[in-house]
């Protein structure tokens, strides 16, 4: 993501903004099609959080961080691990790596 996004003053607020909208949805799993835009799913919203945290100073990247785990356990909570589809790409985030509700 080292592109104009990172710039972007309201890049964290849209991302948390994204994560408060998606985990009002009812029910134990989250719904797959909840998509504002293609390419704008709640995986991109972590990837820019995680992004953003690269960047941080060590104060508020910790910060950022404890209010990250607490989305990272929701969003585990609500989707289910998907052995079979772990695409290069995904490499090291793991988010992708789970199952939404179809």
């Amino acid at each position: 993501m080292e592109d104009e996004r990172l710039g972007r003053p309201d890049l964290v607020f849209d991302a948390l903004s994204r994560f408060e909208r998606v985990f009002r949805q009812p029910g134990r799993l989250l719904n797959a099609s909840e998509v504002w835009q293609p390419g704008l799913e709640i995986e991109d919203a972590r990837d820019d959080l995680d992004e953003v945290m690269r960047h941080l100073p060590r104060g508020a990247r910790i910060d950022l961080g404890r209010l990250v785990a607490r989305i990272d356990a929701e969003f585990e909570r609500r989707t289910l691990p998907d052995p079979g589809w772990a695409p290069e790409w995904t490499a090291g985030r793991w988010w992708w790596w789970r199952i939404r509700e179809r």
